[in-house]
């Protein structure tokens, strides 16, 4: 991996298992102490940018959400020189006005989960990381300039209620992320990514695409709906990441994601 370099990291989720941007195109077979990531990781050049590429799931989408290896993932997107990650994922929606099709850019997140590994400090080193606001201001704002230009409907704001999966939520669950906690989405993989992002300095930005409502709203759905509409999101969500990395500046001087650590470590 030494002589292998990256600017800019995309994680795919459902559906995206090949970037399909790049020239320059070759693959990297990383290791590292937290075990294998997803899969190989795809470097290749885009708008005169460097960029490394990983399906989340695997290619065949064969890994659960339970069951991805963040930490490595992260890991090594960190050791390829990775500064900006975007972190595309298809989502469940808990309001009518997230209809399916809608892009959300989260600012929040909730999490649910219940046993995975969330952090590259198990001892005898600690880090208290800061997510009060976990996604990066800057590439926030480029990602909704992006898509109001592309005239994608899109939500600026959005809290996202992460649970452990690979099973939905039931009715009550979904009743109560919706009505107590006021989640806005829902997925399963948004943590530990997110925050293990913030632990490496490095921005993160989390692209949902809607899917379908989740079970609150009590709209029978089928599966070959759900699958349209999650391949009408991988080809907008290709076309929006193609508009974002040449809107991505080289330094990072409009946020504090770099210096993360910065008081965190005991």
């Amino acid at each position: 991996m030494a002589q292998a370099r990256a600017e800019i990291g995309i994680i795919g989720g459902t559906g995206i298992y090949d970037s399909g941007l790049f020239s320059d195109r070759q693959e990297i077979k990383a290791h590292t102490p937290y075990g294998e990531p997803s899969d190989v990781i795809t470097i290749g050049s885009y708008a005169g940018r460097s960029v490394a590429f990983i399906p989340r799931h695997g290619r065949g989408h064969r890994i659960p959400p339970h069951k991805i290896n963040s930490r490595a993932n992260i890991w090594a997107m960190k050791e390829l020189g990775v500064k900006r990650i975007i972190a595309p994922s298809a989502v469940g929606s808990m309001k009518l006005e997230y209809k399916p099709g809608n892009i959300a850019i989260p600012d929040q997140f909730i999490d649910f989960t219940k046993g995975r590994n969330y952090t590259f400090y198990d001892g005898p080193r600690v880090c208290h990381v800061s997510v009060a606001d976990p996604f990066c201001p800057e590439l926030r704002a480029i990602a909704i300039k992006s898509c109001t230009k592309m005239k994608y409907i899109m939500h600026q704001k959005a809290t996202y209620v992460c649970v452990e999966g690979p099973r939905f939520s039931t009715r009550a669950e979904s009743q109560f992320f919706r009505d107590a906690l006021k989640a806005d989405i829902i997925g399963m993989t948004l943590v530990p990514e997110c925050p293990l992002a913030r632990e490496a300095e490095i921005c993160y930005l989390s692209i949902s695409t809607v899917t379908d409502y989740d079970v609150w709203a009590n709209k029978p759905v089928s599966t070959q709906e759900v699958i349209e509409t999650l391949e009408k999101n991988v080809e907008k969500t290709r076309k929006l990441i193609a508009e974002l990395i040449p809107a991505i500046p080289s330094d990072r001087a409009k946020c504090s994601c770099g210096n993360a650590l910065e008081g965190a470590l005991m």
